[in-house]
């Protein structure tokens, strides 16, 4: 690909199903869909600095502010399944039959579900950080696993904006007043109103769903899966990783140290690395 496109960043906005929804992309070749999680502040911009990079490997990197995060509208409804099935509707949009998806933290369920759901429509997955994926350890609660993070009452401060996000990571190093700023304008106004509103949103698992945890159903995933957790990572996620390693060792599961839950930032190198074979498909 040439320089000049690989180093270029498309930031617009589009329609799917009335709604305005905002979205990164930058390479070609094979899609990859990039899905935030869904802390408050959470965007597309997650991903900034990782689209140029899975750009040099020859693949077309798109990540959008999902419904009710960042600069898209917010949706008619708050439950996760929405935003589960909203992932098919922006594929629509884009003419996508088929892609890769990459999801974080919340997301890597969202793309897992839709995998299982319509495989037809997944051509790969890729996990970054999920905990809900993960089984739990002997002496930790069944939905520990998949705890929420602290809800906020009131909007935060740029402080606290930046103590949270360096929570995140290993190498606090790594977050620059420029994420600071980004990452509590998406924290504001109609964010935090719909942050709180997914707060009270129930859970309601989409029809057909089987009663097992999604986790103990990674097996059934018929597509190339590739699974990447911090070591460091909240809720004993490192140690639940290596357990899952040892339930399921087929799994394409990889532990990476000094490294927390924004393992696209902490282990950029490693995702990169690891990714970019993969959504190309040589891998």
């Amino acid at each position: 690909m040439d320089a000049a496109v690989k180093s270029t960043i498309e930031d617009r906005s589009l329609t799917v199903a009335g709604l305005k929804i905002r979205c990164l992309e930058q390479g070609s070749g094979p899609t990859a869909i990039l899905l935030h999680g869904a802390s408050l502040g959470s965007s597309a911009d997650v991903w900034r600095r990782n689209l140029a990079p899975l750009a040099d490997y020859g693949i077309r990197a798109i990540a959008y502010d999902q419904p009710g995060f960042g600069l898209s509208d917010d949706p008619p409804d708050w439950d996760v399944g929405f935003r589960t099935s909203f992932i098919l509707e922006f594929m629509n949009a884009l003419d996508l039959k088929r892609a890769a998806l990459v999801g974080h933290s919340q997301a890597g369920a969202m793309a897992v579900s839709l995998a299982l759901s319509h495989p037809n429509r997944v051509s790969r997955v890729m996990v970054l950080g999920t905990g809900s994926l993960l089984p739990p350890l002997s002496h930790q609660p069944g939905n520990a696993a998949g705890a929420a993070e602290t809800e906020r009452q009131t909007e935060p401060s740029i402080e606290q904006t930046r103590a949270e996000l360096e929570g995140n990571v290993y190498d606090r190093r790594l977050i620059a007043d420029a994420d600071v700023a980004i990452r509590h304008r998406m924290s504001m106004g109609k964010n935090f109103r719909a942050f709180l509103a997914r707060g009270h949103a129930s859970a309601k698992p989409p029809a057909g769903t089987s009663s097992a945890p999604l986790w103990q159903r990674l097996v059934e995933v018929r597509q190339p899966l590739l699974l990447i957790y911090g070591r460091e990572d909240r809720a004993q996620a490192g140690a639940r990783a290596k357990l899952a390693q040892e339930r399921f060792p087929g799994l394409d599961l990889h532990i990476v140290e000094n490294c927390k839950h924004l393992v696209q930032w902490d282990a950029a190198d490693a995702f990169h690395r690891l990714a970019g074979p993969f959504l190309r498909g040589s891998a």
